[in-house]
């Protein structure tokens, strides 16, 4: 069949009208998938639909030279369905806890447990109940005389000693708050030391602990030395007197002399059994033991615990002697 050139031209801007319209229903229907055009300079050449050329001989006609033309580039359609968005790892909604296993227990402390049953809140009265709260101070290696129920001297200072132990008002009294901790506390008291066998003097909490194999075994009430200066006069020397500042030397001592019997004249003082660690420093038992530093330098206990550590060579000569804040 034969065209005019009219109608071919027609023909040829129809299929082209054609294109266009296929490409913007294509990139309406796009759109709304939000597909990315490519980049401006990715373009492609379409010749463009122009006549056959006849030569001038009327022989076949030949395909003309090309006319490049630069349009956008068919739009590839989105398929219908999102890729899957690769596996990633959740962030938690909450931090996790870290897993970490108990400490140990040092080794200078021994489990005791909460005693099971109240404790009555005897204040300083004997009895029955009083004895109960001698045991447990026992138990938990504050010492006294014993669970004879005689809310006596060393009964006294085993609270005391229990009170400044927990940071409890230090009435010497078994109030509720006191008899309470006593039944529910769970371990036996410790100084810092966790080896070697000493006596530590803690001056910070007024405590004196006697350390075996660096577990410590007792602990007693103690009152250190005051800190301030003195002028007094010399009980052994009449018409004398004493300056200097109330210290009791930090550091780590041995005992090297003691007095075994009975009270002996200081030279500010009485003191009763002295075991001696610096110079006229020592540990000696004394009618006052309060729960304050009221000494001019010496490691005051009570006069039977005094007897006690002469009884069971609880002090050697040697026995090292570790003061500290």
């Amino acid at each position: 069949m034969h065209w005019s050139k009219n109608q071919k031209n027609r023909i040829g801007i129809a299929a082209a009208g054609g294109l266009l319209a296929a490409l913007a229903l294509s990139g309406c229907k796009t759109a709304d998938l939000q597909v990315q055009a490519r980049p401006p300079d990715d373009t492609v050449t379409i010749a463009p639909v122009l006549e056959p050329t006849t030569p001038p001989d009327g022989g076949a006609s030949t395909t003309p030279a090309t006319v490049a033309t630069s349009v956008a580039p068919p739009v590839t359609e989105a398929p219908t369905t999102t890729a899957a968005a690769p596996t990633t790892t959740e962030a938690p909604t909450t931090t996790p806890v870290p897993t970490t296993s108990i400490p140990p227990i040092p080794s200078n402390v021994e489990t005791i447990g909460p005693l099971g049953s109240p404790l009555a809140a005897v204040g300083n009265r004997s009895g029955a109940d009083t004895a109960a709260v001698q045991q447990r101070l026992l138990d938990l290696g504050f010492w006294n005389d014993g669970a004879d129920g005689k809310y006596g001297k060393t009964t006294q200072q085993a609270v005391m000693a229990f009170q400044k132990y927990l940071g409890l008002p230090t009435t010497g009294k078994v109030d509720e708050g006191t008899s309470a901790y006593l039944a529910n506390f769970g371990e036996k008291a410790h100084g810092q030391t966790n080896t070697g066998t000493l006596v530590e003097i803690d001056k910070g909490k007024q405590l004196l602990f006697i350390v075996v194999d660096g577990k410590t075994q007792w602990v007693l009430n103690t009152s250190t030395a005051t800190g301030n200066p003195y002028h007094e006069e010399d009980k052994n020397s009449p018409g004398e007197f004493q300056d200097g500042v109330s210290i009791t030397p930090n550091g780590l001592w041995k005992t090297n002399r003691e007095r075994p019997e009975g009270w002996w004249e200081g030279d500010l003082g009485q003191i009763y059994r002295p075991k001696y660690f610096r110079g006229g420093v020592a540990v000696h038992g004394s009618n006052s033991i309060p729960d304050y530093p009221a000494s001019h330098g010496c490691v005051r206990v009570s006069t039977g615990a005094m007897d006690w550590i002469w009884a069971n060579n609880i002090m050697p000569l040697g026995i090292p002697v570790w003061v500290h804040d």
